[in-house]
């Protein structure tokens, strides 16, 4: 729009508002805070365990002691929330994936851990899948080749109880088989842990960006084919909306869209027509992909990490769990 009295100037001039810092912050349309972030941490048997995941720069194994340092980092940062992810030894894996329902497993102590140092002063949220804890490192029973669906939500119902029972705090069912949600649901009111949450990874996409999560989790080289039957096709998204309205009328508090950058079309769709609280996840393969870029000089890693987060609530996602969180926790805390 120009003023043709004052010789065509603009009237209109967009960059007045950009002209200072603090009328920027002022003008703002979306915050990333400490409070919209989840630090997924990986633990490992043994005592003062801390090694890294090769193809995740500053990413590491921990042993519970040592996990409970990260923790109290994450504490003393105002991170709401942890997610535990096991990397089980070989020879506590099998076919029924009977592990992931021991009372006393990897995951349950840790859990255990957590809650007796902290109590409520950090969320715990756990992974309910069988890819850790199966030979075959799929998220589900398999049988002549095929993952069996029923038979699977029986041992998921399970792992999930004795998670609550644990102490954890948000149960979140990444395995992607149909009917799970309810299975949790009714396993866990029926043993009096109504107030434990379920966070269903709703969308979740038969992805190329999860390879260093199974490097990490140690499923990758037991996984024979793909997850393509029971993971979603990266080029529907009508189906993802189908899958969480699934899944909230099963019992879902908060659903999920996994991957994160590629998907953020998908988290969009999920919170304009939902209106639920909606997460995503900023996956091991684009965490990577960052850092190797950051690690060569390519980018500016602290930049390009708070840009990144952005774009996530920029799309409506409510939270986000990444690799990320300590380090954008810092910045933000800097920023302050």
């Amino acid at each position: 729009m120009t003023d043709p009295i004052h010789g065509g100037f603009p009237l209109t001039r967009m960059r007045r508002n950009r002209h200072d810092s603090w009328n920027r912050r002022l003008v703002s349309q979306v915050r990333l805070g400490i409070d919209d972030l989840i630090w997924p941490l990986f633990v490992v048997e043994g005592a003062q365990i801390c090694v890294p995941v090769p193809s995740m720069p500053g990413v590491m194994r921990r042993s519970v002691d040592t996990l409970l340092e990260a923790v109290q980092q994450a504490v003393d940062l105002g991170i709401p929330a942890i997610a535990l992810f096991p990397c089980i030894d070989d020879a506590r894996k099998s076919p029924d994936a009977r592990e992931a329902y021991n009372p006393d497993n990897l995951v349950c102590r840790a859990v255990r851990a957590i809650k007796e140092r902290f109590s409520d002063r950090i969320g715990v949220v756990c992974d309910v899948a069988l890819d850790p804890f199966n030979s075959d490192g799929h998220d589900g029973i398999v049988r002549d080749g095929r993952i069996i669906n029923d038979e699977t939500l029986d041992v998921l119902s399970r792992q999930a109880l004795v998670q609550a029972q644990a102490g954890c705090d948000i149960n979140a069912p990444s395995d992607m088989m149909d009917g799970r949600v309810r299975a949790i649901r009714e396993m866990l009111d029926g043993n009096g842990h109504h107030d434990v949450r379920i966070m269903s990874y709703a969308a979740k996409y038969a992805s190329a960006f999860y390879g260093p999560f199974r490097d990490a989790v140690g499923s990758g080289g037991a996984l024979k084919g793909d997850k393509a039957t029971y993971q979603m096709d990266p080029a529907n998204t009508d189906e993802a909306l189908h899958e969480v309205a699934l899944d909230l009328h099963e019992g879902a508090d908060m659903v999920m869209v996994k991957p994160g950058l590629p998907y953020l079309d998908v988290i969009h769709r999920v919170k304009e027509t939902f209106r639920v609280p909606t997460f995503a996840y900023h996956v091991s393969g684009e965490y990577a992909m960052l850092k190797a870029a950051t690690l060569n000089g390519w980018l500016e890693n602290d930049k390009v990490v708070l840009e990144t987060l952005l774009a996530f609530k920029r799309a409506g996602a409510d939270g986000i769990l990444t690799y990320c969180a300590l380090e954008a926790a810092q910045l933000i805390g800097q920023k302050r």
